[in-house]
């Protein structure tokens, strides 16, 4: 039987500009934008509300199969839920094994689409030893490939050195795919770190001098020149670039015809090192926690158009692999629980602190990552035709992250006690409400396997 939604009143942000609008939703598609559209079967009340393109995280660790207590599908998309993500890019590593083959790719769609409450596409890994699985990864419909320049703290996920890039940028070229690359240097990271330690320093900031911004300058300059030598097709995305300076680079080469993109995470635009001071292994992340004037020039950067898209990089773990690192940072496992915290952040600190606009608020977090990753126009804005993914908002509302609103296995996370103005009030994923009223209702196995649309022909 066919289910037709009705979203009235509400103030729409589509890619022509925002305007009040009803929305009327068949079979889970959009099918009419406007003002006489006739009533659906249900009718939702967003008067006084904005509706947004749902969000389509780009950057997200679930670590199942194989690590599923560190989070799980199931978990980590009740976060996206809360968090108005209708869309999550599931990264290959911390699962175990890692999506390195099309054998781990098929073991993790089959859990994820049993549990998924929300739409998912999956990352492809590249490591040293799977360069000649790239293309049956590819064939499978991943919407990249990740690599890292330095250690990624996963025993089976190893780093790749310039050389290897280098030729898996050759690889991924010929089909047509992207690299999404953990800029940091290991050269340099590793020598930082040594000197910091031995200097007998487990303090919070002691994380923080290890990995300067300047190794993810130095890293990025390194995979321009990766880019360089792998010749015509190539594509590169930056992933969670924390300093303006990162971001300079990656604009200068792009002046210059390069295919590359960057993105930025909500931790670096929300937090400080003095936070990290305060807050501790819950704020630990790779790169750092920036200082203030690093976290300024990161939103002036962003403000100025430098930043493509933004990811949350929810990197959940264990309670206890967190607690380790209380009096002694290194014992720390880095990452940041922060998928429900992306639209509250860029309302809070960008729309009402800094003027950032509610549609590069929509292209940011939707139209842009949807458009680089291959699921436009389906997925990443409010259009006929277009998938019915919404994020509705209260752009006014003032209310602070409790552990009652937390979806993260761990129950950990940096955004807790954090106040917003701005909150998320519902989640339609494909014209089924998945969150309302502060409650999860979705429905696990909801979620369906997205992929990239077939590549145009050169």
């Amino acid at each position: 039987m066919s289910h037709s939604v009705l979203i009235r009143g509400g103030t729409v942000v589509l890619p022509t500009g925002q305007k009040p609008a009803d929305i009327a939703v068949t079979d889970g598609i959009i099918t009419a934008i406007g003002s006489e559209v006739s009533d659906g079967a249900e009718v939702i009340d967003a008067r006084g509300l904005v509706v947004l393109p749902g969000v389509v995280d780009s950057h997200v660790h679930f670590n199942e199969p194989g690590r599923a207590e560190w989070e799980g599908w199931e978990a980590g998309t009740r976060g996206a839920a809360r968090g108005g993500v209708t869309t999550v890019l599931e990264m290959p590593l911390n699962a175990h094994p890692p999506t390195t083959t099309a054998l781990a790719f098929d073991a993790k769609v089959a859990v994820a689409s049993r549990k998924a409450l929300v739409d998912f596409g999956l990352w492809g890994g590249m490591v040293p030893e799977n360069l000649a699985e790239l293309p049956a990864l590819a064939g499978r419909g991943v919407v990249g490939f990740k690599a890292f320049m330095s250690e990624s703290g996963i025993e089976d996920f190893h780093r790749v050195a310039d050389g290897l890039l280098a030729i898996g940028l050759k690889v991924t070229a010929r089909l047509n795919a992207l690299v999404g690359v953990h800029a940091e240097s290991h050269e340099m990271v590793e020598r930082t770190t040594r000197e910091v330690r031995e200097e007998g320093r487990v303090d919070r900031l002691a994380w923080c001098r290890a990995r300067p911004p300047a190794a993810e300058v130095e890293a990025i300059k390194r995979l321009l020149g990766c880019m360089r030598g792998a010749g015509k097709g190539v594509r590169a995305h930056v992933v969670h670039v924390s300093c303006a300076a990162g971001l300079a680079e990656v604009d200068a080469a792009r002046t210059n015809g390069v295919a590359i993109t960057a993105e930025t995470c909500p931790h670096y635009l929300a937090f400080t090192e003095q936070d990290f001071e305060r807050i501790g292994p819950a704020l630990k992340c790779a790169p750092p926690i920036r200082d203030a004037a690093t976290r300024d020039a990161l939103w002036h950067a962003l403000l100025a158009g430098q930043v493509d898209l933004i990811g949350s990089d929810h990197s959940p773990c264990r309670a206890a692999d967190k607690r380790k690192g209380d009096d002694d940072v290194w014992h720390a496992w880095g990452g940041v629980s922060g998928i429900q915290a992306t639209l509250p952040v860029l309302i809070t600190d960008g729309l009402h602190a800094r003027g950032l606009s509610l549609e590069r608020i929509a292209y940011l977090t939707a139209t842009s990552p949807a458009q680089l990753f291959g699921l436009y126009p389906r997925k990443g804005a409010i259009a006929v035709g277009a998938d019915a993914d919404f994020a509705v908002v209260d752009p006014q509302k003032q209310w602070t992250l409790d552990a009652d609103a937390l979806e993260t296995r761990s129950g950990i996370s940096a955004y807790l006690g954090q106040t917003f103005t701005g909150k998320v009030v519902r989640t339609i994923v494909r014209g089924r409400t998945v969150f309302v009223e502060d409650q999860v209702v979705g429905a696990p196995g909801w979620g369906q396997l997205v992929k990239p649309n077939a590549p145009h022909a050169n």
